[in-house]
């Protein structure tokens, strides 16, 4: 009997190892960048300086990082990166562009001021000038286009602006009082345009309606009123066409107080609302303050209620009050 021939046993042999490709240097690149965060910003600081200006810009407005995530519907730690210069890295490639061009990122982009020859040979014109030179230039056209200070009535009209807690509320009534005209908070007048509260404003309708009924709400007290004193919201520098407009119809004076005391006389108030749900809200005050300060020293004069009694406070501001009355006076005659 003849056995069967049986096939040889095969057993499976293992597949060569694959080996991995070596990482691009642009990936690599941005690995690294991604390790070691600090490291990335010194090298790019294009994208550093963007992350402050988002920070400002946040400050501004009184927003947490959290709140603007929301709103944004981009991460929060996306948001994060992006303001340490970190986040976004193909903006680089916008800059390079421009450098290549020779020309500003936001003439490569297309915003307003690139928008026609003449708005360039504004720019040219303003670029590189200090700030008392700016302002006279803003002044000038604000006069030239009839939303400047040539209304008769911008002297009686005295509008107190900064921070909550700087005294605005309690010191507008009181000045108002001495001068025997009406006394306006902003604010309530908001509330009552809009037929709710502020807060529900921003929950229902969204910053940019609020920034609207804001916008309303003074035109409407300015054209009503040739004499008045308006306590302003401490966000009404976050739209600059408003604080604009308040400018050109009021005459400006900037309650100025240590964050501390800002902090301090919002809680003892019973509202801690501005800084609820924020673990440093010391230093989210002291941003805040840092990126609304360049627009409230655009006011006529600053009064520093540090360290003051309200008694005391209400007497500098009634001697800064008749000054500036004075000064008008001086200069419509001249």
């Amino acid at each position: 009997m003849v056995s069967a021939l049986r096939r040889p046993r095969t057993f499976p042999t293992k597949a060569p190892a694959r080996r991995r490709p070596t990482a691009a240097p642009a990936a690599a690149a941005k690995k690294e960048r991604g390790r070691n965060p600090a490291k990335a910003a010194l090298k790019e600081p294009f994208l550093l300086a963007l992350g402050e200006r988002v920070r400002l810009l946040r400050a501004r407005r009184g927003l947490t990082r959290k709140g603007v995530a929301q709103a944004s519907g981009v991460s929060e730690r996306h948001l994060a990166n992006l303001e340490y210069g970190i986040g976004n890295a193909s903006i680089l490639v916008l800059q390079q562009v421009a450098t290549a061009l020779d020309c500003a990122l936001a003439e490569l982009v297309g915003d307003m001021t690139t928008s026609s020859p003449d708005w360039l040979m504004l720019r040219e014109l303003l670029q590189g000038r200090g700030d008392a030179d700016v302002r006279r230039a803003r002044l000038a056209l604000a006069g030239l286009f009839g939303n400047g200070h040539a209304d008769p009535a911008r002297s009686r009209r005295l509008a107190l602006v900064g921070l909550r807690g700087a005294g605005k509320s309690t010191l507008g009534a009181l000045l108002a009082d001495a001068l025997e005209v009406p006394f306006f908070e902003l604010s309530r007048e908001i509330e009552r345009i809009a037929g709710c509260s502020i807060r529900e404003i921003h929950d229902l309708y969204g910053t940019a309606a609020y920034r609207r009924y804001e916008r309303r709400a003074l035109d409407e007290t300015v054209k009503a009123h040739p004499a008045a004193v308006i306590a302003t919201p401490g966000g009404i520098v976050a739209e600059p066409a408003t604080f604009n407009q308040l400018l050109g119809h009021c005459t400006a004076i900037w309650l100025q107080a240590s964050p501390e005391e800002h902090m301090g006389r919002v809680a003892a108030q019973g509202d801690t609302r501005p800084m609820a749900a924020s673990r440093e809200a010391m230093d989210d005050l002291r941003r805040i303050l840092a990126g609304r300060a360049a627009f409230y020293s655009k006011a006529d004069a600053v009064l520093d209620t540090s360290g003051r009694s309200v008694a005391q406070s209400f007497a500098a501001l009634a001697a800064l009050a008749a000054e500036l009355a004075g000064m008008h006076e001086n200069a419509s005659v001249a």
